[in-house]
């Protein structure tokens, strides 16, 4: 048997079990190591090299959420929320339509927003924690299923840097999708990425759309008593001041990271431009000195655990490299289907999802598996835009639905802040079924008509 396999199945049964993620992805990559004989030093080992690659994700997570933080200590997310309260009426006697209207606006809002967290404000899931606890309240009276809000960030997320190449997607689709084809010996010169990726991006749509008006589209009560634990200031706390700041904050972390991205620097863009808008924050006084340690150290609370599981990812994805088998599994799962295409590209497909679902992270897939795709797609006769298409949808299959992706734990982050949003009842099991399997299939007929 086949070790990653086996290891991946392990992680996503103890999950659905509700087995915590960080200790699934470590049960899971013992065995695993343990299957494919690398002994328990060898496996311990390999985990262990693989905890530093998380770290400064970790750190870059923990100070996105101070940032997070400090804005909420500011002010603005109240504005927007008691702004909302006020359209909605007296909770006794609601206002239906523009309940109905509010209720489409932060859909599409939230929509917006995990779109330019890709590319516009590359901040990524940062945006969550900072947007989403301040309106739980307002989701609670809406009767509003958070599953379908897990599935629009988590639309947002994926799709935009599958499909777009800005910001994110620059770096997903041209630096490791295209760079690492064009390593494994296919000339990508004249290759559109976005014609590759388009109709597999038309797959995410569909599922978006069938989780919009069909699956959530009933109202979901949840407990309006709950309380949010945020930084959240009253009304009459909130100053002119320190809105204007937290703006200032907000542009200057922007425009530092598309710098920074523009100039290719090595330095992390998130880490620097967390520490330039926490610092702003600081000298201008708009968090005290007295209020820093509590601002800093629930915001970074806040982000601990996606930091702590994408660490633990890493290691899982360390012990998968080291037993070789993701190699074996390719190799193998091509002697299944030998000449036949439609059977090659679903298999190919699969063993992404298996590899992501694992990893956690698309960006992680590719360099493992374009080296080893490239000659079997050409080999197979599939075009260059084919190949490109197999190759970029196979590494995205996996990222929404995985209870290790920042894609899936970014959403629970800010829909469980009041403990009443299950991470993988929540966001892994929807948005499994609303993108991976649309996706398989979208990414399987571009395979064959391209």
């Amino acid at each position: 048997m086949n070790a990653v396999l086996i290891a991946v199945v392990v992680m996503l049964v103890l999950a659905l079990a509700r087995v915590h993620v960080v200790l699934a992805l470590f049960v899971g990559a013992l065995v695993g190591g343990l299957v494919a004989g690398l002994g328990l030093d060898g496996t311990m080992v390999a985990f262990q090299d693989g905890l530093g690659a998380g770290a400064k994700i970790a750190l870059s997570y923990a100070l996105l959420g101070a940032f997070a933080m400090a804005v909420a200590h500011s002010g603005l997310p109240a504005l927007l929320a008691n702004w909302i309260v006020r359209k909605l009426g007296d909770p006794e006697q609601p206002n239906h339509r523009a309940a109905e209207w509010t209720k489409w606006g932060i859909v599409a809002g939230t929509l917006a927003m995990a779109i330019m967290s890709q590319n516009l404000i590359p901040v990524h899931i940062a945006f969550i924690p900072l947007l989403i606890p301040p309106l739980l309240g307002i989701f609670n009276r809406l009767k509003l299923d958070r599953r379908l809000i897990a599935c629009v960030l988590t639309f947002g997320l994926v799709t935009t840097y599958m499909f777009l190449p800005i910001g994110f997607g620059q770096i997903y689709l041209y630096d490791i999708l295209l760079g690492n084809i064009e390593s494994a010996g296919l000339d990508v010169a004249g290759i559109s990425v976005m014609a590759a990726m388009g109709i597999p991006a038309l797959g995410m749509v569909a599922g978006l759309l069938v989780a919009v008006f069909l699956t959530y589209r009933k109202p979901r009560d949840y407990d309006l008593g709950a309380v949010v634990d945020a930084e959240a200031p009253s009304v009459q706390a909130i100053s002119r001041y320190k809105i204007v700041v937290s703006l200032v904050a907000i542009v200057a972390a922007f425009v530092i990271q598309a710098v920074m991205t523009a100039m290719g620097t090595e330095a992390d863009p998130l880490l620097v431009a967390a520490l330039v808008g926490l610092g702003l924050f600081l000298t201008t006084g708009v968090v005290s000195r007295n209020d820093a340690d509590r601002v800093f150290t629930g915001g970074m609370r806040m982000m601990a655990m996606i930091g702590l599981v994408m660490i633990t990812a890493q290691g899982f994805a360390s012990v998968m490299n080291a037993t070789g088998d993701i190699d074996t599994l390719v190799a193998r799962s091509s002697e299944i289907f030998g000449a036949n295409r439609p059977i090659a590209a679903l298999v190919m497909l699969l063993v992404g999802l298996v590899v992501t679902m694992g990893i956690g992270s698309s960006f992680s897939t590719l360099p493992i598996i374009a080296a080893i795709y490239v000659p079997l797609c050409l080999s197979l006769g599939f075009s260059p835009l084919a190949t490109v298409s197999i190759i970029g949808t196979a590494g995205a299959l996996g990222d929404a639905g995985s209870p290790a992706s920042d894609s899936t734990l970014g959403p629970t982050a800010g829909l469980n802040a009041d403990g009443q949003h299950d991470h993988i009842r929540g966001s892994v099991i929807p948005t499994f079924l609303h993108f991976n399997l649309p996706l398989l299939l979208a990414g399987w007929v571009a395979a064959l008509v391209l």
